[in-house]
């Protein structure tokens, strides 16, 4: 039996993996200085980006809610893993062999793993089934969509035969018990056993932002099927319907990049936008767009700014407005500018792209109108606005979607839209969208700026001391600065010089306690050495040490970053130097000139000036 995975293979892994290739495929990361990269907090809800990772120390550091760790305790944090699962993820992403210990504990293998490995396998297989006789009704569904089997075979389409256990059956032969099936969501428990979920159905694989599968959409096909239209996977361990946005995996690189997202309403949705050039277009997975999926989003949108896009197309029918009314009152939430995109006649995407081809549905996208305006029209349309009373009625719906507005420098051009909008005065629109405003006490006029963020959920600020909790004063500064090259830049600085400077104690206890962790690393040329030192700082300035490796050095290149390191190490020392003359000289004067003593504190004296000399030489 294989048993725990040798230390020196456990380093190898991580030593040839870039943490930032793994935090980078769930959050949009940003230069933020020297060998530093910045993003939205993954591990908890924030609007301005404090989550630093540093690639070259293998380490991330959340300034928010405290979070930090090396790739393997974010992939733990984020997937649910196991420690040994997260070793092993990693080696067959770098096609590495790992080494087990003889005799030692067996691996550990949670059921998620297998959650995945089960969906995987059924992915595997209904795509394989795409190409049997009984898909003809799948493949001509497709094709009536404008999908050939190129598209199918980019999104993964397959088709589940109409047999109550082919599926089943498929897996079974691999090694998957029907527990773990059924955990999985690809079974059903019936009075005479399990039977396939999904029968006689287009399938569609629903991947998690890693590309992993995570569960199944499936559209019906037959006239007999009593079931729903669409039949999506149920909620799993590994599938949370309220989280997860078909065709993320897909788009995730080119929203980050372009900080645009196209919000559709279902799958073939999705594949037209992509196929017409809309790369970034992602849909719910049989469920409205809520506050989960705007977190999912602005993570890896990267939405710390204002420059970026939401467009959300809806139907233009009663369900579609109800639609975008819900989503408005999430959007909010959003740093990026919302709009909302209906197609000519109602049509969607897909049947866009069918009728009139790929530009009509790019020209869908571009002719976009901002949310807020949507909004206002379907809150006054249900209003005469002939009449005096239409006028004042239309004005008492609209004004509060105006009054909630984040942004301050909007609320005034708004008032402007909607009193053009019901042909009213500008002033009186105004009161009224200040009395909708003081429905909570006060206006965002009187309020001013918008409240900081709240304390990330379970995190006792009071109990953690960081870089803000220093003192402001020249010796801590030097302190801190040379603490934080020391841990970013250590391999490439002079151990002997290191040592040195770190020697004498430092008079913040938070700074020493960082110092005694630095100084007591035995090889900063090995890889991850940072990560132990700071993993050995005493409790509660531990924080401060995390904030250190992942802050941000000023610097304007990692050789200039070095060179900083170095002088102000060679600063600690000659401060240490100049306490020590000055101890020297307060003595001197207390002692006979001629005595032993004397001549002692003299030579003493030398011997610092000497030194600093050469200190000074270095520089």
């Amino acid at each position: 039996m294989a048993g725990r995975i040798r230390q020196a293979d456990v380093d190898e892994v991580k030593a040839r993996t870039n943490i930032a290739d793994i935090i980078g495929e769930r959050v949009a990361l940003k230069s933020a200085g020297v060998g530093s990269m910045k993003g939205l907090c993954p591990f908890h809800d924030e609007r301005s980006p404090s989550f630093n990772v540093r690639p070259q120390a293998g380490f991330y550091h959340c300034f928010g809610c405290g979070e930090s760790g090396d790739v393997y305790s974010f992939l733990r944090a984020m997937d649910h893993v196991s420690f040994t699962e997260a070793v092993e993820r990693l080696a067959a992403r770098i096609g590495y062999t790992l080494h087990y210990e003889d005799g030692g504990a067996a691996p550990e293998h949670s059921g998620r793993a297998r959650l995945y490995a089960a969906n995987a396998a059924a992915a595997e297989f209904f795509r394989g089934q795409l190409t049997s006789s009984e898909a003809d009704i799948a493949r001509r569904f497709l094709g009536q969509r404008g999908f050939d089997a190129g598209a199918a075979a980019h999104f993964g389409v397959g088709y589940a035969p109409k047999g109550w256990s082919s599926m089943h059956s498929a897996l079974r032969s691999q090694g998957f018990s029907d527990e773990e099936l059924s955990s999985a969501g690809l079974v059903s428990q019936g009075q005479r056993g399990v039977y396939d979920r999904f029968r006689g159905r287009a399938v569609w694989p629903i991947r998690d932002v890693t590309g992993q599968v995570i569960g199944f959409g499936a559209r019906k096909l037959f006239d007999d099927d009593q079931g729903p239209k669409y039949l999506n996977t149920p909620e799993t361990t590994i599938y949370k319907k309220a989280q997860v946005l078909y065709g993320l995996d897909l788009a995730k690189r080119d929203i980050s990049r372009e900080h645009r997202v196209v919000v559709v309403e279902g799958y073939t949705d999705v594949m037209a936008c992509h196929l017409a050039g809309i790369t970034t277009a992602v849909a719910t997975c049989g469920t409205a767009f809520g506050s989960d999926h705007i977190t999912v989003l602005r993570r890896v949108m990267g939405d710390d700014s204002t420059a970026g896009e939401v467009v959300f197309t809806f139907d233009p029918d009663a369900a579609g407005q109800k639609a975008a009314l819900r989503a408005f009152a999430d959007a909010k939430r959003f740093n990026a500018q919302t709009y909302v995109a209906t197609g000519p006649e109602g049509l969607d995407p897909c049947d866009l792209r069918l009728a009139r081809g790929d530009g009509a549905v790019r020209a869908l996208v571009e002719t976009k109108v901002p949310m807020v305006e949507f909004v206002l029209d379907q809150r006054i349309s249900g209003f005469d606005l002939a009449s005096v009373e239409g006028r004042v009625g239309a004005l008492r719906a609209a004004a509060p979607v105006v009054a909630e507005l984040r942004d301050r420098l909007l609320q005034p051009e708004y008032v402007r839209v909607l009193a053009r909008r019901l042909g009213m005065d500008t002033e009186d629109v105004r009161r009224e969208v200040d009395r909708a405003g003081r429905g909570g006490g006060v206006t965002r006029r009187e309020a001013g700026a918008e409240p900081g963020p709240k304390p990330a959920p379970g995190v006792d600020p009071g109990m953690r001391v960081g870089i803000a909790e220093l003192p402001r004063t020249p010796e801590a500064g030097l302190e801190r600065d040379a603490l934080m090259g020391v841990l970013q830049f250590g391999h490439r600085l002079d151990p002997a010089l290191i040592e040195r400077a770190l020697e004498p104690p430092f008079r913040h206890p938070a700074l020493d306690a960082v110092r005694i962790a630095v100084r007591g690393a035995a090889d900063r040329k090995r890889p991850g050495w940072a990560i132990d030192a700071i993993d050995s700082v005493r409790e509660p300035y531990r924080t401060l040490g995390a904030e250190m490796l992942a802050g941000d050095f000023p610097a304007l290149s990692d050789d200039a970053a070095v060179a900083s390191a170095g002088d102000l190490l060679r600063r600690l020392v000659m401060r240490a130097l100049d306490r020590e003359k000055a101890e020297m000289l307060g003595a001197i004067q207390r002692v006979p000139a001629d005595s032993e003593e004397g001549r002692g504190i003299r030579i003493r004296l030398r011997e610092l000036d000497a030194q600093r000399r050469t200190i000074a030489d270095e520089a």
